[in-house]
């Protein structure tokens, strides 16, 4: 039992110890050798955190476009040269959005959409902002709340009423800490009153602020601001995900039989499907998240060989140290366990640090990306295990070379 106890329990603990006690002779050389480690695992967890951070940054933009939502656009024409983009070629009208909503089975809502930027006048003051023309299914689509106030009804779309939903940053430049709600502003000398103010959102997609607007009803954008005849896009809510790819089909047959369009021409309007928009999104991100990983995971190579270059040294350094050690009974189990455990203590130490200079990263790049790098668990266990098992890996060679050391020529060695 006591053989057994030296064995397993006491041999390895007095090694170590021995092994703790080279490391802090030499306190500067390890604090080096770690660096490559420590860097090398603080990139990983940092990198991985921005790609992950980046990846919710994204696909809380594009969710913030509403729920399962189709967006048909009209196509684009050009003008004098110059191409207008979509919605420029006014292909879509009403009656367009009524057969959509009558004749597609799993649309739960609609919102026919005017778009166009305005000047609003209000307060004594005046703001440059975007003006929407939408029905009342618009905030249900979008998933956006009221703060307080109410929704424009479809009675008053039929009566192209003149009222709004405003904006948090227009109801802010307009009003200031004034409550909006009831006060009147006015689009192109037409008196619109607010009857309702928006939950701030933030930036959208393309970074455009979604909080600097005002919503009107669509009959009242075509009939007493802009005058159009026709809609840049319609926008269509699906009962659900896997409905998604079935609907986008059957409004791109309902639009081409309306709008006369032969099967070998490329129709007049476009489709956007949000769900192809986030898994597209999903999927370059995390091809960035997988290549700024393997980047920062070369530092922990270099940290490696780093490793290896410093236990050999320290092994042709220490020649004599092991014949005295084997001359007094060690064998070169110990030897070797010696220098795998000091190879493998600074991999650990500076795994640890690293670890915490990485969460130290992710938590700044808030300021300077204007989102927040989330650290992934993972992340920080793939990157810990792979520092073990690079002290491991690196370690071994060294650790091997001295066990083998003749003892008769290790005690010889000046």
């Amino acid at each position: 039992m006591r053989v057994l106890f030296e064995a397993l329990l006491l041999r390895p603990l007095l090694t170590g110890m021995i092994a703790v006690r080279a490391l802090r002779r030499n306190k500067l050389r390890s604090s080096l050798t770690a660096l490559g480690i420590i860097i090398g695992v603080a990139s990983v967890v940092a990198m991985v955190a921005v790609g992950n951070g980046a990846q919710a940054n994204i696909e809380g933009k594009v969710s913030a476009l509403g729920q399962n939502l189709l967006i048909v656009f009209a196509g684009n024409k050009r003008s004098g040269g110059a191409n207008t983009g979509l919605g420029g070629a006014g292909t879509l009208s009403l009656a367009d959005a009524e057969a959509i909503a009558r004749e597609v089975p799993d649309v739960v809502a609609i919102s026919p959409e005017i778009s166009t930027s305005a000047q609003v006048i209000a307060n004594g003051r005046n703001w440059s902002t975007s003006l929407a023309g939408e029905s009342p299914d618009y905030l249900t689509i979008r998933d956006w709340q009221l703060d307080h106030g109410a929704m424009f009804s479809s009675r008053e779309v039929r009566s192209a009423a003149k009222v709004a939903v405003i904006g948090a940053k227009t109801a802010n430049q307009l009003f200031g800490p004034l409550d909006p709600v009831g006060q009147t502003v006015r689009v192109k000398n037409i008196p619109f009153t607010i009857i309702g103010l928006l939950v701030s959102k933030g930036a959208g997609m393309g970074g455009n602020d979604q909080d600097d607007r005002l919503i009107i009803p669509y009959s009242s954008a075509m009939k007493r601001v802009t005058g159009d005849k026709t809609l840049r896009m319609i926008n269509v809510q699906i009962s659900g995900q896997e409905r998604m790819a079935l609907a986008q089909q059957q409004i791109t047959d309902l639009l081409r039989q309306r709008h006369r369009v032969a099967a070998d021409h490329d129709p007049d309007f476009n489709i956007m499907n949000q769900k192809e928009i986030a898994d597209t999104v999903g999927s370059i991100t995390q091809t960035i998240t997988l290549m700024l990983g393997s980047i920062a995971g070369m530092s922990l190579l270099v940290g490696g060989i780093g490793i290896m270059n410093i236990m050999l040294v320290s092994v042709t350094e220490r020649t004599r140290e092991i014949g005295i050690r084997v001359a007094v009974g060690a064998q070169g189990y110990d030897i070797m366990l010696q220098f795998l455990i000091e190879s493998v203590t600074l991999s650990l130490l500076g795994g640890g640090i690293g670890i915490a200079l990485g969460f130290g990263a992710a938590k700044i790049t808030k300021t300077f990306a204007g989102f927040e790098a989330i650290v992934s668990p993972g992340s920080v266990v793939l990157a810990f295990s792979v520092s073990a098992a690079i002290g491991i890996f690196f370690g071994f060679y060294p650790a091997r070379k001295a066990a083998k050391l003749d003892p008769i020529d290790a005690l010889r060695y000046e």
